[in-house]
């Protein structure tokens, strides 16, 4: 007896190549009090991930240069890195609304936390990691560009998830969405993973036995309204990069003197 049809899409596990994970599990309501003060109740949390970020500099420059001659990341620096990517994205989800727990102050979350990425320590191309603060730029602009479009138009998402007690679901899958492919680019920024950032518009259905669903977000399977606010993230993130440009032109230019 065959174990799945036949499909003539690829499917995920049987690719050589494994793609950061990011689960979050979606809450079915949110305390309107919480999401009020969301970004307040995370100063304290801002403040860490600065001082964390002071640390992961150095540790990515050792990191980078151990990866030259060992093709590999040596233990203690991935074990820092991957926990410092995981902190970020923690602190992230809640910031976007996706979860309602208040991230705990640790590298290494407690096992019933809501949000946890996988990185798996594996091989990395030496050419690549030599290369990689150029091969990273195509998606660091789609990084940039889908981050700052969702932060434009942020305080609409903050109502709609103030007044309903919940954020809907489309909006639930763009944002998870947009926060999964920062974790993967930042990731291969880390030289975490070998592989380079994938999936913005989210999971083939086809592609994914059900069997190994563990989240709302793995697999994630987007709608076409939660794919349609992706792409309204971008726009709105090129009108902000234009803009900005622009003001920033504007305000270099020399005045006329009388």
């Amino acid at each position: 007896m065959a174990d799945a049809q036949w499909s003539p899409r690829p499917r995920a596990w049987a690719a050589a190549e494994w793609l950061p994970a990011l689960d979050v599990i979606e809450p079915p309501r949110q305390r309107r009090l919480t999401v009020l003060v969301r970004l307040l109740l995370l100063i304290p949390h801002f403040i860490v991930l600065f001082l964390l970020y002071i640390a992961a500099v150095p540790t990515v420059i050792v990191g980078w240069f151990a990866a030259l001659f060992l093709g590999r990341l040596p233990e203690p620096v991935f074990r820092f890195l991957a926990g410092y990517l995981g902190y970020q994205v923690r602190v992230g989800a809640s910031c976007m609304l996706l979860v309602d727990r208040y991230p705990p102050f640790a590298l290494d979350p407690p096992p019933d936390h809501p949000v946890r990425i996988e990185v798996r320590p594996t091989a990395l191309n030496r050419l690549a990691v030599l290369f990689r603060l150029v091969l990273m730029i195509p998606a660091a602009v789609v990084q940039s560009l889908a981050m700052s479009g969702w932060w434009a138009v942020s305080i609409v998402w903050w109502l709609i998830t103030l007044i309903l007690g919940r954020m809907p679901r489309p909006l639930f899958e763009a944002t998870a969405a947009v926060l999964r492919y920062e974790m993967r680019f930042g990731a291969y920024a880390m030289m975490l993973t070998p592989a380079y950032p994938k999936g913005f518009f989210g999971d083939d259905d086809l592609s994914v036995p059900q069997r190994q669903t563990r989240s709302a977000t793995r697999p994630l399977v987007m709608s076409d309204a939660g794919k349609g606010l992706l792409i309204l993230f971008l726009v709105f993130g090129v009108a902000t990069a234009i803009t900005t440009s622009t003001t920033t032109t504007w305000s270099n230019e020399p005045t006329g003197s009388m």
